[in-house]
């Protein structure tokens, strides 16, 4: 029986159809067309069933309104028309494909994206980013149909009604966070994007670009499931991914800046993980003021001075609300929402001792958590901000993480503000 509740989803489903214009619903994968194919409708040629997701179903509905007099482009093509179309989460690792494509980065980094047979899918080596920054996901490009549409009824199809732009957050974050947006055991991560590596590789913003015709092939890596490697990049020092992303032609716009010798066509069977923005700004989120917990000047600031000067939650959040968000992230009898903010905003560029100090953030919910970090433009700072208080065995933790940043020779929050000091076992 289909309760009140349900047929009002699905009356929004339709109104969400009837905006795409004349779209088709399929539940199996499609080829990628150019924005001159002609249309979305055609007979999928890659597959994802791979990865043992019997109730995933490709959404191959025309996401975005682009080229124009044109027909529009599907969800792997990454397409952004608006800043918005970005929704942030927070809480779960992530694969970061951004700076991924030839077999040896100018940064140094080993992280090709090779073609497979067909040329429909490329095989990108991507780094994993450890749980608890904040991260983003293009609402254009959710492969997966019914998130897709859950994450455009609850967001608009824009994304200004979730965060940063909005006040909710998308329901694509809860699909990532408990596995299902890919539900299946051969998917480790999710493909998203990050400023959690921007120090250690800056994002291109110049002479990054290949829009001029005849369109090149390129990887659209957005929401694409991931598999752990078990390698680690000695250059970042992160975990190393492998991603399996469909691939499209048209214009696009990579991560790093283009070269003689890296220009928008790679050799050896390689293809650049990209993007395209058609607004004008970049294929990375330009909304917030501020990033919460990411690093560098994109990053929000920590709670200043010491003692630092804490500002009143927004009437919007519910501080109850983000005290058990905190006290039930419990791994192994530490509260690790405490943990990771002692350690997240200080010690980025270490995401070994950041892993210790979030993994199983990703087992809890942080919704409240990330919606008031956004709205008060403060990084690792919801706990102070709400006066919530950790266990003893969670102090003890704390002061560990800080006994190691310490030796690494990085001011702690404790050193910087007075706060997440911890208690000496």
């Amino acid at each position: 029986m289909t309760t009140p509740k349900e047929w009002h989803r699905w009356a929004m489903v339709l109104v969400v159809l009837c905006g795409l214009g004349a779209s088709g619903l399929a539940f199996s994968a499609g080829p990628a067309p150019s924005p001159s194919s002609g249309s979305c409708l055609q007979p999928p040629s890659f597959s994802l069933d791979e990865f043992g997701n019997k109730r995933f179903h490709l959404n191959t509905l025309c996401t975005t309104p682009y080229p124009p007099d044109t027909p529009n482009t599907p969800a792997w093509a990454d397409v952004l028309v608006a800043a918005q179309n970005f929704v942030a989460c927070k809480g779960s690792p992530i694969a970061l494909c951004y700076y991924s494509g030839p077999e040896t980065s100018a940064a140094g980094t080993q992280t090709p994206c090779h073609l497979r047979d067909g040329a429909a899918i490329a095989d990108c080596t991507c780094f994993e980013i450890p749980p608890g920054s904040t991260y983003f996901v293009d609402i254009n490009a959710i492969l997966d149909l019914r998130v897709y549409l859950d994450t455009v009824i609850a967001c608009k199809r824009d994304g200004s009604d979730c965060l940063p732009a909005g006040r909710k957050v998308a329901p694509v974050c809860e699909a990532i966070r408990t596995g299902t947006l890919f539900p299946g055991k051969n998917v480790d991560l999710i493909s998203t994007f990050s400023f959690a590596l921007d120090q250690k590789i800056p994002i291109a913003v110049h002479n990054n670009a290949c829009t001029t015709q005849p369109y090149t092939r390129y990887a659209g890596c957005m929401t694409a499931p991931c598999q752990r490697t078990g390698e680690i990049d000695p250059v970042t020092g992160n975990f190393l991914v492998q991603c399996a992303c469909p691939t499209y032609v048209g214009p696009f716009q990579v991560g790093t800046e283009l070269t003689a010798a890296q220009g928008c066509e790679l050799p050896g069977g390689t293809v650049w993980s990209a993007a395209y923005s058609t607004f004008g700004g970049g294929t990375f989120p330009t909304l917030p003021d501020c990033i919460p917990d990411a690093p560098g000047d994109k990053g929000c600031p920590l709670l200043l001075p010491n003692p630092p000067v804490i500002p009143a939650a927004p009437p919007q959040i519910s501080c109850n609300e983000v005290c058990s968000e905190y006290n039930k992230s419990i791994n192994q009898g530490i509260q690790v929402g405490y943990t990771c903010d002692a350690t997240l905003c200080t010690a980025a560029s270490h995401p070994a001792l950041v892993a210790k100090a979030c993994t199983g953030l990703d087992k809890h919910g942080v919704s409240e958590i990330l919606r008031l970090e956004m709205a008060v433009g403060k990084s690792c700072a919801a706990s102070q901000i709400c006066g919530c208080a950790p266990n003893k065995k969670t102090n003890q933790e704390i002061w560990r993480l800080n006994e190691a940043q310490g030796a690494l020779g990085i001011a702690t929050q404790c050193d910087q503000n007075g706060t997440l000091c911890g208690t000496k076992p």
